[in-house]
């Protein structure tokens, strides 16, 4: 792997969180059981919100989505890192690399339109009460996520592929735990100028129109809300929106740390933590959000608990 014209880079290094040997045992139990914890709550919003006919709303099919993304999301990543606990050197190839992040990238950007699409709907349903139902009809739904998914797509297949277009033939160790852009980057003997100004434009429009989005529709939901003359009509709209406001703080509150810190404290190390949280950590957080606070799918979950049978149509 010294130069270009002699060897370019089919297999990766993935060095992992740590390298201390004593944290390897107690780091793998860690992150198994959060994968575990992600894996059993996201499969049992999307199992309650399909099967339970009360739960056949806008609102929990968008929470469906959202649980398949997060479930999603951390599949690509947890397997792979888990194995650099427990073997000496966890070896990626060229084209699982490449796989790796475009995965990665469809879950997330996925997670960043939908939660937008999330906020629009608590925005309907507060402020245009008589005609929720029928402003986010099904069809509007399907359409939605959709052009969520389609748009996620659409961005791993361009980034991806430019990200990796680039020749790596010097070292092949990525310091970190998955194949992302800047430590692959980081690799290249080639000018990155453009990939890094297409993920650059990439990521900083999909942050900038959502997080706009997010932040619109909660300003006027606080307006309508504030207007209401009933103080357990301002605690009811509060509390259909409440779970949903503390996913979106938490998941772009993590993205804004990672993006926005000056370039002088910005690292590698800095990164994988920021990583942790928006790969495995959210997507464990937010079945517990959706469900703790959330009596319709608390109370699901008791009849289905109950009686498996009872009440429940596939959709």
């Amino acid at each position: 792997m010294a130069s270009r014209n002699s060897t370019t880079a089919t297999v990766f290094i993935l060095t992992g969180i740590s390298a201390t040997p004593q944290l390897q045992v107690p780091l793998f139990l860690v992150f198994l059981g959060i994968y575990g914890l992600t894996v059993a709550g996201n499969l049992g919003i999307i199992t309650l919100t399909s099967l339970d006919s009360r739960l056949h709303t806008p609102m929990y099919f968008f929470l469906r989505h959202l649980a398949i993304i997060n479930l999603g999301n951390s599949t690509v990543i947890a397997p792979k890192m888990l194995i650099t606990f427990v073997v000496k050197k966890n070896t990626i190839l060229y084209y699982e690399c490449a796989i790796q992040l475009g995965g990665f990238l469809f879950f997330i950007v996925s997670e960043v339109i939908l939660l937008s699409v999330m906020a629009y709907d608590r925005y309907v349903a507060i402020c245009k009460p008589l005609t929720y139902m029928m402003v986010v009809s099904p069809r509007l739904c399907h359409l939605l996520v959709g052009v969520t998914y389609f748009y996620g797509f659409s961005t791993a297949v361009v980034v991806s592929p430019c990200v990796f277009s680039m020749s790596y033939c010097s070292s092949n160790v990525i310091n970190h735990f998955y194949c992302d852009i800047a430590p692959v980057l980081a690799l290249s003997c080639s000018d990155t100028y453009i990939p890094e100004t297409i993920v650059f434009v990439s990521a900083a429009t999909n942050l900038v129109l959502s997080l706009v989005a997010v932040i619109v529709s909660y300003f006027n939901i606080v307006l309508s809300i504030l207007k209401m003359h009933s103080s357990e009509g301002r605690k009811k709209a509060f509390s259909t929106c409440a779970s949903h406001m503390m996913a979106v703080t938490v998941f772009y509150g993590t993205l804004l740390f990672m993006y926005v810190q000056p370039q002088t404290s910005h690292s590698l190390d800095t990164d994988k933590m920021a990583s942790v949280f928006y790969t495995l950590v959210i997507p464990m957080l937010n079945p517990m959000i959706y469900s703790l606070r959330n009596k319709d799918v608390k109370a699901a979950l008791k009849r289905f608990m109950t009686n498996p049978c009872y009440s429940f149509q596939p959709i």
